[in-house]
């Protein structure tokens, strides 16, 4: 994929998101040491690295789930560091954790409405929209979603977080689990919302088919950024795929 807009034109003066120099963990315990994120309007960044980096909590810090003990959260331009999840909502960030996902005893549709119960207004362009990405879930939207594949409940996943029209969508593992051929499916329906106009932050086990889909990427080692460059360069680093990609 070529540079986005921010990209070619160069770093705006604000990004959508900028989280920088962040500690943060569990129990007292420091995961990030000092970890920085950024994020414009219009690219898709990915979060790579070994168990254990930091990845998932480096996502859950920014979203209000794990206490940021140093650092902040820029969005933008306003500071969000340590808000609670709603008010990230109601800001325009989405996120899809990895687990408990969706409503298994709840049909497609009213899993999708649940997404924007807080919205006012009819529901109907925003399920339209959601429709249009996730063609399988209109045929299917009157079925159970626990009775699903991984893959498709993925698909439910990313589809409610849509219905709050967010400006960021943050993914934790989107396709964990999944097979080869529904990993490609869903990083290129990935691809889709963010041409959309959506800001992406994922972070991924599957670094090579995310990274050959990004904008720009980052590499976490311990809490610390190791490396940060376009997804293509990533790929092309040597030090990168030995260590971090499997050779």
């Amino acid at each position: 994929m070529a540079p986005g807009r921010a990209a070619r034109r160069g770093q705006p003066e604000m990004s959508l998101l900028q989280a920088n120099g962040l500690y943060a963990g569990y129990g007292g315990v420091d995961i990030l040491r000092g970890t920085n994120l950024r994020v414009e309007a219009d690219e898709i960044v990915v979060i790579v690295g070994p168990n254990g980096a930091g990845k998932s909590t480096a996502m859950k810090a920014v979203f209000g789930l794990v206490p940021i003990r140093e650092g902040e959260v820029i969005y933008r331009g306003d500071v969000i560091t340590n808000q609670p999840p709603e008010k990230m909502v109601t800001r325009g960030i989405a996120y899809v954790p990895q687990e408990s996902n969706v409503f298994p005893s709840l049909s497609v549709l009213e899993n999708l409405e649940l997404g924007a119960y807080a919205l006012k207004g009819d529901n109907h362009e925003r399920l339209e929209k959601v429709f249009a990405i996730f063609p399988r879930l209109k045929e299917r939207r009157h079925q159970q979603a626990g009775v699903m594949s991984g893959g498709e409940r993925q698909m439910v996943a990313m589809g409610r977080a849509l219905m709050v029209d967010p400006q960021l969508l943050m993914l934790d593992e989107p396709t964990a689990g999944l097979s080869p051929r529904l990993i490609d499916e869903t990083i290129e329906r990935i691809a889709e919302v963010n041409k959309l106009g959506i800001g992406v932050l994922m972070v991924e086990q599957n670094a090579r088919q995310a990274l050959a889909v990004a904008h720009r990427g980052y590499v976490l080692a311990t809490g610390e950024n190791r490396h940060e460059d376009t997804g293509p360069a990533l790929l092309a680093n040597p030090e990168v795929a030995e260590m971090f990609l499997g050779g």
